[in-house]
C-alpha cells in the first residue's frame, strides 16, 4: 500500500517521523531539515481529513541518564518541537506527555479533522529500543491506520518503528511519501544507473564500508576511495602512511577488494598526493606529500591538489553519482578542500545532467557545509539506513510494511 491508496478522512493516523533533531542550549532547533522532509506526507494526511499522532524519538536519553539515574526529561522531550511543527503545518498541534498510555488515548480520542497530536519522545520507554511488544501495542491503540515515514530508523527493529505495524491490518498500513522516495532513489543508483556511474566512498574507516564497497564493486564504473581509509589500502599495497589512520587488520581484505575491482573492470582511485598534519588539530603544522610517503609523525588529514584534479575529472565524465563519507577532517577548515571540491564537482555534474545521491551521514553534513544542497538530485535523511540499505541489507521498518 502506498500513502495515496489509503483511506484516512475522520480515521487516527499513527506518523512514525524523524524528528530528532538538533537544540541548541536554550532547547531551540538549530536546523529543521527532519521535520520539514516530514511536511509531504502530514499534509498529505491533513488535506484528506486525517487526524493526525506523530511519534518520534529525539537523542538517547535511556544512554545520557541523570546522576540519579532519572531521565533528563527537559533536555529530550518532544515539546521543543510543537512551536516549529505548528508554524510549518499551520496545524493544530496538541502535546502528549507520554507517548503511550491513559491520557495519550484519551487526547488521541479527542483529536479533530485536521489535526495533530505530537506524543512523547519513544525512547523514554526503555521498551521502544528492544523492539518490546506491549509498548508496540499500546501505541497501535492510538489509532486506526500506521505510516512509517522515518527513514533514518528504518534500519532499526525498534516497536515504533516496526513492531507496530503487526498490530494493524495490511490494508491499514504505508510508507510515507519520505520512506518510499529514499528507496525509490537508492535503487535508482544501484539497480538502473545511467552509465558511467561513479561512487565515492570516504569517510575514517574501512571496516565500516567493507559490505558497501564489495556491492559496489559489483555495480560500479569507478569507485574513488578517500578519507581515512584511503590508507589502509595504501598501507596493503606497501606505501608508508606515517600516523595516519590505518586498520592493519584490513590491509588483506583491501588488498582482496582491490583484485575484485580488477576482475569486474572496475576503476579503484585512491589518493596520489595528500595534506598532512604534525597533529590532529586545526592548527597543526602541514605540508603536502605522495600519499605513499607519508613521513613519521606526520598524518594524512585531506586529499592533495593532485588527487583533487583526477576525482574531479571522474564525476564530471558521470552520469551517475553515489556519495557517502567526507574525503578528510572537513570539520577543520584547514582540511575541507578536499569535502568541498568533491561536494563542488558533484553538484557541476549534477547540473551538466548526472543523478547524484547523497548518501547520508557526514556527506549530508559535507553539501550542507558547502552550500550545494539543492544542486544533486536527492540528500538522503538516513545515514546508517542508507547505507545498510545500499549494502543490500533488509530493512526492519520497511520490510514491516512491504513484507
Amino acid at each position: 500500500m502506498t500513502l495515496n491508496d489509503l483511506d484516512v478522512s475522520g480515521k487516527k493516523v499513527l506518523v512514525r517521523v524523524d524528528f530528532n533533531v538538533p537544540l541548541n542550549a536554550n532547547h531551540q532547533i538549530t536546523d529543521d531539515t527532519r521535520i520539514k522532509k516530514a511536511l509531504p506526507t502530514i499534509s498529505h494526511l491533513l488535506e484528506r481529513g486525517a487526524r493526525v499522532i506523530l511519534c518520534s524519538h529525539l537523542g538517547r536519553p535511556q544512554k545520557k541518564k541523570l546522576e540519579d539515574g532519572s531521565i533528563d526529561v527537559n533536555k529530550f522531550t518532544l515539546r521543543h518541537v510543537v512551536d516549529r511543527l505548528a508554524e510549518l503545518t499551520q496545524a493544530t498541534v496538541h502535546f502528549s506527555p507520554e507517548t503511550v498510555g491513559a491520557e495519550a488515548e484519551i487526547m488521541s480520542d479527542k483529536l479533530q479533522d485536521g489535526e495533530i497530536l505530537l506524543v512523547e519522545n519513544t525512547r523514554f520507554d526503555p521498551g521502544e529500543t528492544t523492539g518490546d511488544r506491549d509498548l508496540a501495542l499500546k501505541l497501535s491503540r492510538l489509532a486506526d491506520v500506521y505510516v512509517n515515514d522515518a527513514f533514518g530508523t528504518a534500519h532499526r527493529a525498534h516497536a515504533s518503528t516496526a513492531v507496530v505495524a503487526e498490530f494493524f491490518e495490511d490494508k491499514d498500513t504505508a510508507l510515507g511519501f519520505l520512506m518510499a522516495r529514499e528507496i525509490q532513489e537508492a535503487d535508482k543508483v544501484m539497480n538502473s544507473p545511467q552509465r558511467p556511474f561513479t561512487a565515492i566512498v570516504g569517510g575514517a574507516k574501512v571496516s565500516d564500508k567493507i559490505k558497501l564497497i564489495d556491492r559496489l564493486i559489483e555495480k560500479a564504473n569507478h569507485v574513488i576511495i578517500g578519507g581515512g581509509m584511503a590508507y589502509t589500502f595504501v598501507k596493503a599495497q606497501g606505501g608508508q602512511v606515517g600516523n595516519s589512520i590505518c586498520e592493519d587488520d584490513y590491509t588483506e581484505l583491501a588488498l582482496s577488494l582491490l583484485d575484485k575491482a580488477k576482475r569486474e573492470n572496475v576503476e579503484i582511485h585512491l589518493p596520489t598526493d595528500v595534506k598532512i598534519a604534525d597533529k590532529f588539530s586545526p592548527d597543526a603544522n602541514t605540508d603536502y606529500c605522495p600519499v605513499d610517503q607519508i613521513p613519521d609523525g606526520w598524518e594524512g588529514l585531506d586529499a592533495g591538489p593532485n588527487s583533487i584534479i583526477a576525482f574531479k575529472e571522474v564525476i564530471l565524465n558521470s552520469k551517475t553519482i553515489l556519495w557517502n563519507g567526507p574525503l578528510g577532517v572537513f570539520e577543520f577548515d584547514a582540511f575541507a578542500n578536499g569535502t568541498d571540491s568533491i561536494a563542488e564537482a558533484v553538484g557541476e555534474a549534477t547540473r551538466n545532467g548526472a543523478y547524484s545521491l547523497i548518501g547520508g551521514g557526514d556527506s549530508v553534513s559535507a553539501i550542507n557545509k558547502a552550500g550545494l544542497a539543492d544542486e544533486v538530485s536527492h540528500v538522503s535523511t538516513g545515514g546508517g539506513a542508507m547505507l545498510e540499505y545500499l549494502e543490500g541489507k533488509t530493512l526492519p521498518g520497511i520490510k514491516a510494511i512491504t513484507g
